[in-house]
């Protein structure tokens, strides 16, 4: 396996490109740090969490003489076997391109540095037996833990930004499983009463990637589900998500996974 992760005790490298590909999760211990996300400034201070799925979006990064922090840097290929099953990576997605840094409570700080802890740990362990799975294992508590702060804290924002509040109108849709049997953009477009051009331009704008990748996210992680259930049959699956055929179902699998529902299920 190519090295999946590196921890470090500094942001040093980011702004070169040192960890393109790579999600940043880094914990503030200590000082404060001025970074520039996506030409908005924001203070990175002791007790807070940063988490930047894209790393190009980071301008400028100023720490204090006294700024200490803990980086893990995981591999967008790895951290897709390791997000959760759930629905609110996307949401929590969408606020972090808002907002990457989020503090913490104390409890919350306690948690956050064993989980760091834990993952240096299990990296360490290379010789262990089944390396990847505790691995992976131990990344996702990491996720959901994140989750679960990050949660906490978006129920008592309010999203002023009128971008970011048609994106949350998108989202809402996409958590209702309206994907489950809608996938064009054009629908969506309509629903929230502009054009599939705006709908995009937004996406793109409020959180990097346009309109389709959301859509296509949500029903990916729909299929992933449903393909664990060995219960359901392909042709099942591809009618309980309005595919027009089983096997345009499994081109569209084979497009998005690189590989087919049977490799899948394995």
């Amino acid at each position: 396996m190519d090295n999946p992760i590196f921890i470090c005790d500094s942001l040093d490298g980011v702004l070169q490109g040192t960890f393109a590909g790579f999600l940043i999760h880094a914990y503030c211990f200590e000082g404060n740090c001025q970074i520039t996300f996506g030409e908005k400034a924001f203070s990175f201070s002791a007790g807070s969490v940063m988490i930047v799925r894209k790393g190009d979006l980071i301008q400028k990064i100023e720490p204090s003489d006294d700024f200490r922090v803990k980086v893990i840097y995981v591999a967008e290929s790895f951290i897709e076997l390791c997000i959760p099953l759930t629905n609110y990576g996307m949401r929590g997605q969408l606020m972090l391109f808002l907002n990457p840094i989020f503090p913490l409570s104390p409890k919350q700080q306690e948690l956050c540095v064993q989980n760091f802890k834990t993952i240096e740990f299990r990296y360490a362990q290379k010789e262990h037996h089944f390396y990847r799975d505790i691995l992976i294992n131990a990344i996702q508590t990491m996720i959901l833990d994140f989750f679960d702060f990050h949660s906490n804290l978006a129920q008592a924002e309010e999203i002023q930004n009128p971008s970011a509040d048609l994106m949350m109108r998108f989202f809402q849709l996409l958590e209702k499983g309206v994907f489950r049997e809608n996938r064009d953009i054009a629908f969506y477009a309509y629903e929230l009463c502009i054009t599939p051009k705006h709908l995009s331009d937004v996406c793109k704008k409020v959180s990097g990637y346009p309109a389709n990748f959301w859509i296509n996210r949500y029903t990916m992680l729909e299929i992933t589900r449903l393909l664990k259930d060995k219960a359901l049959s392909f042709a099942q699956i591809s009618d309980m998500l309005h595919f027009s055929s089983p096997a345009y179902f499994s081109r569209y699998v084979q497009r998005y996974f690189g590989k087919s529902p049977s490799d899948i299920r394995k």
